[in-house]
């Protein structure tokens, strides 16, 4: 799969999660597996603005090629200004713009996937971005749209070809469907019918490689966006390399090696944040992942996701059976799945799909790109 100067192989690509694709997470799955792993998604008025800890989350571990940055946008001239400092200071190799997220502290001020109603808008965004990037190439990930009344993938679609972008990705949900549902496969076929100059990819409900094959196969998606699915299961991401290269060998970890992964992956993220008890605290949120499926005590799983510290999510780790099998019926849904109500968005923000008023600064508070 090429993607401007870029070439991806295999075509999977590891979607951009809020406080998950850090670059420890990002290791444990390129470990796995080839493809294209992005970092979590980052407000690009931050970046202009050299926020410390937006510039720790652009960090890259020296052996991770390509790097790969998703910026969070609503300003051109700031999406512009963002993008030529990436380029100019060598930050990436890659740039992806979200027009996807569905969280309402972003939709509620006119971005992630509130941005795409708003088709000058959005191209005005896009022709600024892939103007500044020189070489670089530049991606985009979208949403079906706001909801079923007010679809925009088709329109964004073609947009993106017009100015230039590199690739487009889409994940086959509305915004006000946030996770919950069943993803819309028809969509992206239809999308990748709309648009046959550049890469197409598929993201929404892959939970296994044979889920990814299907999906291409049913589709005709020139890759594929993995997200939930690789939840406390990086190992996901060998599968999607040997399903790819044709092998039907597929990753089936004892408890034994989940518990090593596990002690590795909460390690990384001591040596990424600079403090023990933050990297403990931030990984307990993955021990449910990891253990979905397996039988631990109620107890355990309880003191493993309460660890205050290495020594005691070690020794809790230590008391699980090493040798107990990889479970059945764990590929599927991992993480939030519930739908929203309604999108929050600014007032006034259906009257005119058209309208260029670019929202005010808010937008990209630090605390708003997630």
């Amino acid at each position: 799969m090429k993607l401007g100067s870029l070439e991806v192989w295999p075509p999977v690509v590891l979607a951009p999660m809020a406080g998950i694709t850090n670059a420890p997470f990002r290791t444990l799955c390129r470990e796995q597996g080839g493809g294209l792993f992005v970092c979590e998604m980052i407000t690009t008025r931050a970046l202009v603005e050299r926020n410390a800890k937006t510039l720790k989350m652009i960090r890259f571990d020296p052996a991770e090629q390509p790097r790969s940055i998703q910026l969070y946008g609503v300003d051109p001239v700031t999406v512009g200004r963002a993008v030529r400092m990436i380029a100019e200071e060598d930050l990436a190799d890659h740039v992806d713009l979200n027009f996807g997220c569905p969280v309402p502290k972003v939709t509620r001020r006119g971005g992630g996937s509130a941005l795409p109603y708003k088709r000058n808008l959005l191209r005005a965004i896009l022709r600024e971005a892939v103007r500044n990037a020189g070489t670089l190439p530049v991606t985009m990930k979208m949403r079906k749209g706001i909801d079923d009344d007010h679809l925009t993938y088709l329109d964004a679609g073609r947009i993106a070809v017009e100015e230039g972008v590199s690739a487009v990705a889409l994940h086959g949900r509305t915004a006000v469907q946030h996770y919950g549902g069943t993803a819309d496969w028809e969509a992206i076929a239809r999308l990748k019918e709309a648009v046959t100059e550049i890469p197409v990819l598929g993201n929404g409900d892959i939970w296994s490689a044979a889920d990814a094959l299907r999906m291409m196969d049913e589709t005709g998606c020139d890759g594929v966006v993995v997200g939930r699915g690789c939840l406390g299961r990086p190992w996901l991401f060998r599968d999607l390399a040997a399903a790819c290269e044709g092998s039907p060998e597929r990753a089936r970890p004892l408890l034994g090696e989940v518990a090593a992964t596990m002690d590795r992956h909460a390690t990384l993220l001591t040596e990424c944040f600079g403090s023990e008890p933050h990297a403990v605290a931030d990984f307990r949120k993955h021990v449910g992942w990891y253990l979905k499926g397996f039988t631990v005590g109620a107890d355990l799983r309880r003191r493993l996701a309460t660890s205050a510290d290495l020594a005691s999510l070690r020794e809790g780790l230590a008391e699980l059976d090493p040798a107990q099998p990889w479970p059945d019926g764990v590929d599927a849904p991992r993480g939030k799945t519930h739908p929203r109500d309604r999108v929050h968005l600014p007032a006034g923000w259906l009257d005119d799909p058209y309208d260029l008023a670019v929202p005010g600064a808010e937008a990209e508070l630090d605390t708003s790109g997630g």
